[in-house]
């Protein structure tokens, strides 16, 4: 009888984790190539769950395509990976089992650097070494990204005419990333050739019944689930899962009665679970009708929350506009930060931006200060974000909490590496590149989360991005700018320009480009400080004849100080023959100047539009 006449007439049960037991035994290289250095251990955990009552056995390929094996220096094994898999499980699994080969899902929310064309070539490679060997099926499973699955099930039936068994993993209960009911997804899966539709991972038994309760039986396919052990724990660099087998036992029953014809389990499941699992089919006859709970709806027409402020990339286009940062005190008083922000709001300013721990060194949240200066002082905060501190749950979080204060203008950066401030031990994280980060901060303007669930309200953000043009070839430079104005880049501020020629040829590199630019300057404030920035700061260069201008001043504070606004003017006249936009940079708090040069700035008469608005 063939594997779905079987699953027509019972409830079949599927095993539980391979990659729980090989971690129990200690193995901490690739998963997937145990089944070519000791295949024992494979054929041992497949026997297990043979014994504990499973009825269909899944390969352990789970992670065996080019993209993920080449991490371990292993992209030239996939065949025989592959083909080694289907084997022990054939070995294992006797006249008793059926044998699905496993695809894994790949992306992760979209962020890996692959593109489908690359995962679709990467799934096609992997299947037709799996099909090669003779199974049962495929089982496709743990797909995050619905377009992924999708492609995936196309694929396979290209390939064969075989069983295909699909499970979606979802990060809320009935609906996948993206807002689309699961029911939903589950016909467009059913339509392209699903057999088996289900949902595996990321849940314990508990939410994801819940899921199921939504979940109409399917006219042309059957139902599968294949719940973790329960929500994972993190202990001494481990993850552990709670194990009560008659918990399992008891979910069991409810996953038969709400139309499950394929159970098995992930994460943290064991032979013990899978014999729950195994007694439950012995004692609940599959239902033919049931009653569905109504899933919560989703639309995409969020709330729109109109902003109270004019957009800096607006505002930069209409006139000369002026962005001085500040940077937050490294100790904990802020009196002389916030005698700065008035000082800058008192001139004019169109907004006070703060730095992201610079330098990799911790500093005052600038979040706080920009809530600070926006109800004590009534200035405009520009935030800066980096991708270095924050996981993309931290990245998120702070993200919403930029929103919920009404702080809309953010500049969006990777950030310093960890190793060059006071904590060179500390992690970096840089869950995204900035380009990713940018284009999530567009994704939160159509009031989507980074995985895609709904947020209830657009947020409002205008997005900042940076740009060095303190490099050897300044048309790479802008081709980057390009990416990131793709990725949703708003407009744009410089790091630090000594050099009048500089600022021309920015301004002829840049003759296309219609986002504003944010001329970085930054005053000098003696010769140490010049060479410091010359020789030690990345990205920022300044000319011979600054350094020996600063230089010939000698200990002078006064003459020093000086010489540094007398060359930031000249600078900025420079600049705003071009740009409208001036982003000041004040040195060591030291406010006073870049007050000064703020009212030189507003003290200049119009000009007219620049190369760049």
């Amino acid at each position: 009888m063939s594997f779905l006449d079987r699953l027509a007439s019972r409830v079949l049960i599927g095993d539980g984790a391979m990659g729980t037991l090989l971690y129990e035994q200690g193995v901490d290289q690739c998963f997937e190539e145990v089944n070519i250095t000791t295949p024992e251990k494979i054929l041992h955990a497949h026997k297990s769950y043979v014994e504990a009552g499973a009825d269909v056995l899944q390969t352990n390929t789970y992670a065996a395509n080019r993209l993920k094996l080449e991490k371990y220096g292993l992209e030239k094994q996939v065949a025989s990976i592959n083909r080694a898999g289907v084997q022990l499980a054939k070995e294992a699994g006797g006249k008793q089992a059926f044998v699905l080969g496993t695809v894994g899902g790949i992306r992760r929310f979209q962020l890996e650097e692959w593109s489908l064309e690359e995962i679709e070539c990467a799934f096609q490679e992997q299947m037709h070494e799996l099909l090669s060997e003779g199974m049962d099926g495929l089982l496709l499973e743990t797909f995050y990204d619905l377009e992924e699955a999708k492609m995936a099930v196309s694929v396979a039936r290209k390939l064969t005419e075989l069983p295909i068994v699909v499970n979606l993993s979802l990060g809320e209960i009935g609906v996948m990333n993206g807002g689309i009911a699961v029911s939903q997804a589950f016909n467009q899966l059913t339509a392209l050739g699903a057999n088996v539709v289900g949902l595996n991972c990321r849940t314990g038994p508990f939410h994801m019944l819940q899921s199921f309760e939504t979940i109409p039986l399917q006219k042309d396919a059957f139902l599968s689930a294949y719940p973790n052990a329960s929500l994972p724990d993190y202990r001494d660099g481990r993850f552990f899962y709670q194990s009560n087998a008659d918990y399992f036992q008891d979910m069991g029953i409810k996953f038969i009665q709400q139309g499950v014809r394929l159970l098995g389990g992930c994460c943290g499941t064991t032979p013990e679970h899978i014999k729950a699992f195994a007694k439950v089919r012995e004692i609940t006859e599959p239902i033919k009708t049931k009653t569905i709970r109504p899933s919560v709806s989703f639309t995409r027409e969020s709330i729109v929350v109109p902003r109270k402020d004019k957009p800096l990339p607006d505002i930069v286009k209409e006139r000369k506009s002026v962005i001085v940062e500040l940077d937050p005190p490294k100790k904990l008083s802020t009196k002389r930060f916030m005698q700065g922000a008035h000082a800058l709001q008192e001139v004019g300013v169109d907004a006070i931006t703060m730095a992201d721990n610079s330098l990799a060194s911790p500093r005052v949240d600038n979040l706080a200060l920009g809530a600070m200066i926006k109800e004590q002082v009534g200035a405009r905060p520009l935030v800066h974000v980096t991708c270095r501190d924050r996981n993309l749950i931290g990245l998120q979080s702070h993200l919403m909490g930029l929103h919920a204060l009404g702080i809309d203008d953010v500049l969006a950066i990777t950030g310093d590496p960890t190793k060059i401030g006071d904590f060179p031990g500390a992690t970096s994280v840089y869950d995204v590149s900035s380009f990713q980060l940018i284009s999530f901060l567009k994704q939160l303007n159509e009031g989507i989360s980074f995985s895609g669930k709904e947020l209830g309200q657009k947020a409002n953000f205008s997005v900042g991005a940076a740009f060095n043009p303190n490099v050897r070839h300044l048309d790479k430079a802008v081709k980057r700018m390009e990416k990131k104005i793709e990725s949703g880049a708003d407009y744009f501020m410089t790091q630090p320009i000594y050099s009048i020629d500089q600022i021309e040829s920015l301004a002829n590199e840049t003759k296309h480009i219609q986002e504003p630019i944010y001329i970085g300057i930054m005053p000098l404030t003696g010769t140490r400080n010049a060479e410091f920035l010359h020789n030690e700061v990345p990205g920022i260069k300044l000319t011979d004849d600054i350094r020996a201008t600063m230089a010939a001043c000698g200990e002078d504070k006064e003459a020093s100080t000086e010489e540094g606004i007398k060359i930031a003017k000249s600078l900025i006249d420079a600049a705003l023959q071009y740009f409208n936009g001036i982003y000041l940079i004040t040195p060591f708090m030291r406010y006073e100047m870049t007050v000064e040069l703020t009212k030189y700035i507003e003290a200049k008469k119009p000009v007219t539009q620049g190369v760049n608005k």
